[in-house]
C-alpha cells in the first residue's frame, strides 16, 4: 500500500508553520510516498511545492476553500477558485478535473465545519473520515457513518499546520493506483 497524506498547510495559510522545503522532507522522512498540500483558499503553496517534488514522491496541489457551508477541498488544482458558495467551488473544483473532498465534518469545535446533510452525497468525490486534529472521536465516527451509508470514497489526512504533525494521519492507496484513480473507485 502507498501512504499518502492528503490534508496539510503551508507557511501559504495564515495559519500554517510548514515551509514547502520542510514538507517534503518530513513527509519522505515518515515514508510517506505523497502528499497534499492543501492551504487555505490558496493554491500558492501546492504549486511552489511541487517544485520541490523528490523523485519517488507525488505531490498534489490542492486547497482548502472556506465557503457558505463549511469547509470544501480541492485536489489536483491547477488555477485559483475564488467563489464563496459551495455548489460553486464544488462545480469549479470538477471543471479542472479535480476531486472534491469534505474535510473533519461534523466537528463541532471548528466552525468551518460542513455538516454533510443526504443531498451533499452526489455532490462529493470523498469524505475525510480521519482527521487527525478533530479533538473529538465521535467528529470522525460520524463522517465515517455518512461515507458508509452514502457510498462515499473514505480519506485521512493529518491537517497539519506544523511539521510535527504531518503524517499523523492518512490514506492508504493500493500499489500501482494513482490516487485520483482510487478516490473514483473508491479504494
Amino acid at each position: 500500500m502507498l501512504k499518502y497524506d492528503l490534508h496539510m498547510h503551508t507557511i501559504y495559510s495564515r495559519d500554517g508553520a510548514i515551509r514547502p522545503a520542510d514538507a517534503v522532507r518530513i513527509a519522505k522522512k515518515r515514508g510517506l510516498d505523497g502528499i497534499a498540500i492543501t492551504d487555505h483558499d490558496t493554491i500558492r503553496g501546492g504549486l511552489a511545492t511541487q517544485k520541490l517534488r523528490p523523485r519517488g514522491m507525488e505531490v498534489i496541489c490542492g486547497a482548502e476553500f472556506k465557503t457558505d457551508r463549511g469547509d470544501v477541498i480541492g485536489l489536483f488544482l491547477t488555477e485559483e477558485i475564488h467563489s464563496f458558495g459551495h455548489a460553486e467551488v464544488i462545480e469549479a473544483i470538477h471543471k479542472q478535473g479535480g476531486i472534491a473532498i469534505v474535510p473533519h465534518p461534523f466537528d463541532s469545535m471548528r466552525g468551518s465545519a460542513f455538516w454533510l446533510a443526504d443531498r451533499d452525497s452526489k455532490k462529493m468525490d470523498a469524505v475525510e473520515v480521519v482527521n487527525a486534529r478533530c479533538v473529538f472521536r465521535r467528529s470522525n465516527a460520524m463522517a465515517d457513518a455518512y461515507a458508509s451509508h452514502h457510498g462515499i470514497c473514505k480519506v485521512g489526512g493529518s491537517d497539519a499546520h506544523f511539521g510535527a504533525e504531518i503524517a499523523n494521519a492518512g490514506t492508504l492507496v493500493p500499489e500501482g493506483t494513482d490516487v485520483a484513480e482510487a478516490i473514483a473507485k473508491k479504494k
